[in-house]
């Protein structure tokens, strides 16, 4: 599938808390660079798709304080509720279906105007399981614990997952949380929900990013190399943890086929030179490496000790430093995209990957990985 492409990219830093900009402003910013980094203007996008969420934004019909700011005026806009990476998905089919020649996709995040606890609580079945208390980081460090126990990974080998990429931050001017730390820093962090401490959690983040898809007849209208899409897909599992055996991400897996068939890939983990995966915690770079078949089952953390996944190493992850470097929720997906692009095009200074054609970026939504949304990128 090499039919569209993205021509252009634009994020803003990821920081705390963006005291001076609203939503608006983030998308205004985002949509900006996007622009000039495709050489385009806004009369050059034909719609515009924005991806947000309600809870998060703790509004009702939250597209409506960006829409504007994207660009949005005289144009077809719709929004997606959800990670930015469903949010390009449907601007793709746009591409796609014939109807329009470019789509520019925004996705923001303003998690320090949020309580995360409170709005993930609400993610849960409201009969049987919301009033227990969980939250997003309750449940996934009991999907941590079964991962652990299945495969035998050790906590060392999830600390090493935050040195790594915290690490690779320092390279990354957009990062929100660049050091150099130990694995025993990590282990010595507070615990936050066994087994996760503080270091093996990503932080509370704002920021925004937007990408621009084209069709093959316009690509041309860029100034950038283009960015092939080579394959896309989405999977959904059980929404009930209970019905899910939660130390596997069976809806990755299929995503993940799916999207690599696309893209006539059949040796992930010899063919894909580069990942940008949604690590929220570092117990899932090193599970959602091995759904999506980049690593044998079971071996994900042994590798990472090894230095298999490290900037210079057989498959570079996350080199931008990932999300537990800054966590913008709505928009994490569509960066993982854009942080691909810009090692495919030599763009990532300090963090470039040697001579990468083809990555991955991956995309979440619901608690402990219900949906994941694959995108394999080509030059």
């Amino acid at each position: 599938m090499d039919s569209a492409a993205i021509v252009g990219m634009g994020m803003t830093a990821i920081e705390k808390n963006k005291t001076g900009d609203n939503f608006a402003d983030m998308a205004w910013e985002a949509v900006n660079l996007a622009l000039a980094d495709a050489g385009m203007s806004i009369d050059d996008i034909d719609n515009v798709v924005t991806t947000s969420n309600d809870f998060w934004d703790g509004r009702t019909i939250s597209c409506m304080a960006v829409s504007d700011a994207s660009g949005a005026r005289d144009k077809n806009v719709s929004c997606v509720e959800g990670d930015g990476t469903f949010g390009a998905f449907y601007g793709l089919t746009r591409i796609l279906s014939g109807a329009y020649g470019t789509t520019l996709v925004t996705a923001h995040s303003k998690g320090s105007e949020s309580v995360s606890s409170l709005i993930t609580n609400a993610a849960f079945d409201p009969i049987y399981e919301r009033a227990i208390g969980m939250d997003m980081i309750s449940a996934c460090a009991m999907q941590a614990n079964a991962y652990q126990h299945r495969t035998g990974t050790t906590a060392r080998q999830l600390a090493r997952v935050s040195v790594k990429n915290h690490g690779n931050a320092r390279h990354n001017p957009k990062a929100q949380l660049p050091m150099a730390i130990t694995v025993d820093d990590v282990l010595a962090s507070e615990m936050i929900c066994d087994p996760l401490h503080k270091l093996d959690c990503s932080p509370v983040s704002d920021g925004c990013c937007a990408l621009i898809i084209a069709g093959r007849d316009r690509v041309g209208c860029g100034t950038k190399p283009p960015v092939w899409i080579r394959g896309a897909a989405f999977c959904t599992d059980a929404y009930h943890l209970g019905d899910r055996d939660l130390s596997r991400a069976a809806a990755l897996t299929r995503a993940a086929r799916k999207a690599f068939a696309m893209a006539g890939i059949t040796d992930p983990s010899g063919q894909v030179h580069v990942a940008e995966l949604y690590d929220a915690f570092t117990y899932q770079e090193l599970m959602w490496l091995e759904a999506m078949g980049l690593c044998a089952d079971g071996q994900a953390g042994k590798l990472v000790e090894a230095g298999a996944f490290d900037i210079g190493g057989r498959l570079p992850v996350n080199p931008s430093g990932g999300l537990l470097s800054g966590h913008p929720v709505i928009a994490a997906g569509l960066i993982r995209m854009a942080e691909v692009v810009r090692q495919l095009r030599g763009e990532a200074g300090g963090a470039q990957v040697r001579n990468p054609t083809v990555g991955v970026a991956q995309g979440v939504n619901g608690l402990c990985g219900q949906s994941h949304c694959v995108w394999i990128l080509g030059t």
